[in-house]
């Protein structure tokens, strides 16, 4: 017996942004630049995925795209489409000979995608990471942007629309992919990996409504350990002096920029060898704040005398004798803090800087 797919989004949630893609499918104008955003984790990819079997669905009654059966879902859901042209500013690094810019790179990459569809009426160019492109480069993207067709439409996708030229985010159909609910994502656990409930809950937990974190974190538990050993040595500097603090800032950040496989950035030029580049350092100091706000908002919790709502796993007993020692107004002080650190993270802020900024006003509990 042939086992048919169910016709529709198999993207979790997101209701808003379904709604507005399917809504312009139907009347046959999903725009010509489309941007789709939200936090690191949040499931963009899976959206992407969807947004394309989208475009590239031939079944006749528009209201039963994606169809998710036809030639058209399958090649788009497998990014093997002919009239899909995919590029980053990562691709464009590596595409680069000797002595050329990525701006040059970028550039002809714009061209080739400029060509005519192959075998449908309109080309999909996907540019992944668009935020993570340089001023040089958005602005080859922009003139792209400037000279539309009915022939293609462009799909950026970031994690920091803020990121993008404000020239850019105005010619854009904003799609946002943000957290899901709590039972939504306690199902996608569920469904797609063989978890125990009782790990699933705690899945769902340190995600904080990312669907692909979640995932991530159930698919590569060294990345949970590392979380968690992050936890562990920011509750321990809570006892510690100023210099001891201050020389933990480089360990931590080195191993949060190097926590997983190499991510691109934003700066033309090579990093220098043995350093990590800062477009690097950015992500990886982003990526400790949010672990660091995690702690901070469990300690909070522990402070207001509800410790049992911290989702900190073995780090409870800590976070419950420490959270009351330090007080709630310090510890909202400090979640207000790596708040604005996590914003001028976006802004180029010096990574190094800011997290030793952070550590020095991390609260000593009251002895």
């Amino acid at each position: 017996m042939i086992q048919t797919a169910e016709p529709g989004f198999r993207t979790v949630g997101q209701a808003t942004a379904q709604r507005l893609a399917r809504h312009a499918a139907e009347r046959d104008r999903l725009g010509r630049t489309l941007l789709v955003h939200g936090p690191r984790g949040a499931g963009k990819d899976a959206f992407v995925d969807d947004l394309l079997a989208l475009a590239f669905c031939v079944e006749a009654d528009p209201a039963r795209r994606p169809c998710n059966a036809c030639r058209g879902c399958r090649d788009a859901r497998g990014r093997s489409h002919p009239d899909l042209v995919i590029g980053s500013p990562e691709a464009w690094r590596e595409q680069r000979s000797s002595g050329e810019s990525i701006v040059a790179v970028a550039r002809r990459w714009l061209l080739d995608a400029a060509g005519a569809p192959v075998v449908g009426e309109r080309r999909i160019v996907l540019v992944e990471h668009a935020d993570r492109a340089s001023e040089q480069v958005q602005n080859a993207l922009l003139k792209a942007l400037e000279e539309p067709t009915d022939r293609h439409t462009f799909v950026l996708v970031a994690d920091e629309p803020s990121r993008l030229l404000p020239t850019i985010r105005s010619r854009c159909q904003s799609l946002r992919i943000g957290p899901i609910g709590r039972d939504q994502l306690l199902g996608l656990l569920m469904d797609h990996r063989p978890l125990p409930a009782d790990q699933a809950e705690t899945l769902a937990t340190l995600a904080n409504g990312l669907p692909g974190l979640a995932l991530r974190y159930a698919d590569q538990p060294a990345v949970l350990d590392w979380r968690r050993r992050v936890q562990a040595e920011l509750l321990s500097l809570l006892e510690r002096g100023r210099a001891e603090r201050l020389g933990a800032v480089g360990d931590l950040l080195d191993e949060a920029s190097r926590l997983d496989a190499p991510v691109p950035v934003a700066s033309d030029d090579d990093a220098e060898p043995g350093r990590t580049p800062a477009g690097l350092q950015r992500i990886g100091a982003a990526r400790l704040v949010d672990v660091w706000l995690g702690l901070s908002r469990d300690l909070l919790v522990a402070a207001a005398g509800r410790s049992e709502l911290a989702p900190s796993g073995e780090l409870a007993p800590e976070v419950a004798r420490l959270g009351p020692s330090i007080g709630i107004l310090p510890l909202v002080a400090m979640i207000a803090l790596l708040e604005r650190i996590h914003d001028g993270l976006r802004e180029n802020a010096a990574p190094r800087l800011a997290l030793e900024v952070a550590m020095l006003s991390w609260p000593q509990p009251s002895r």
